[in-house]
């Protein structure tokens, strides 16, 4: 159980570092380059990492870090910022809030993690909570935009499930930097070809960029890979809702904005999603990869 906990309160280090760049993107960074944007936080952290860790990949892992890189970092950071250009935050966010549900059904298929009820549950409630927090009224639909954050959840959803399954053996950091570095080198590639020159970057800019390198992407998917490597897939994605959560409240707590009673409604209905997901994982310690259930069963049995 205390080793749960722990696994559950470093997994929420990356939610929540993801929450802080919409505040931070929309203060700070230089508007009209998403590529480019993407980029310098991509491959910046991926280099890195790969300063601390000094392994490159070797054998299947110079495909798997392309295959990775490329659902997780490089086409997923390119559509999400496609679908932020597009859709109002309320539906983007709460389409990226299903992930939690796409999640469970593909490490059903790729890990035999059946959902537990009380995941699904879970889900239910959070994907209520965040259309409750973050619909405020009407909004436009962009079809182009639906497809990008849709594609983008189902492809980043399907690339965490790939990288628990493939990980075992692999150092989380060195796991991490190889992806960010295929993604990024991806994304490199299309700024070119789209955005041309890059932006000029002034020092607060230059401040706001490396936190979104070093904390919102670095620490966090290191944070987010360790979580996948030690909690069932159901647990992890319910904690993702903390995303939308963390942009709610810095709203609040430096943007002088305040919450209406719908709002505080939908937190609460997150939270609640959040813990019932704890809940399962502490009545019912995931299995580490690698682990014979027949050992793990052994161990289980009084003595």
């Amino acid at each position: 159980m205390e080793a749960t906990l722990r696994w559950t309160l470093v997994t929420a280090l990356a939610p929540i570092a993801w929450g802080t760049t919409y505040y931070v993107t929309h203060q700070f960074l230089p508007a009209g380059h998403p590529l480019y944007g993407a980029v310098l936080r991509a491959l910046p952290a991926g280099l890195l990492l790969l300063l601390i860790t000094r392994r490159l990949p070797s054998g299947s892992w110079w495909w798997k870090s392309l295959v990775l890189g490329t659902l997780n970092m490089g086409a997923f950071f390119a559509l999400i910022y496609l679908a932020a250009q597009t859709l109002p935050t309320s539906i983007a966010s709460t389409i990226m809030a299903l992930s939690p549900v796409v999640l469970m059904l593909f490490a059903w298929s790729a890990l035999r993690e059946k959902p537990r009820p009380a995941h699904l549950a879970g889900a239910a409630i959070g994907i209520a909570g965040v259309s409750l927090m973050l619909f405020t009224g009407a909004v436009t639909v962009n079809v182009t935009g639906v497809l990008a954050s849709v594609s983008a959840m189902v492809m980043s959803s399907f690339g965490y499930i790939l990288a628990k399954k493939w990980s075992a053996g692999i150092d989380v950091f060195s796991l991490t930097s190889w992806q960010l570095i295929a993604g990024g080198l991806m994304l490199t590639v299309a700024a070119v070809a789209v955005e041309g020159t890059p932006p000029r970057v002034s020092g607060p800019e230059l401040a706001a960029f490396s936190y979104v390198t070093v904390v919102a992407t670095a620490l966090a998917f290191v944070a987010w890979f360790t979580g996948l490597r030690h909690l069932t897939a159901g647990t992890v994605g319910l904690i993702g809702l903390l995303n939308p959560v963390t942009g709610v409240l810095l709203g609040v707590i430096l943007a002088g904005e305040t919450l209406s009673p719908r709002q505080l409604l939908g937190l609460t209905l997150v939270f609640l999603g959040i813990l019932l997901g704890q809940a399962v994982s502490f009545r019912f310690p995931p299995t580490p990869l690698g682990t014979p259930k027949a050992l793990t069963a052994a161990t289980k049995e009084p003595g």
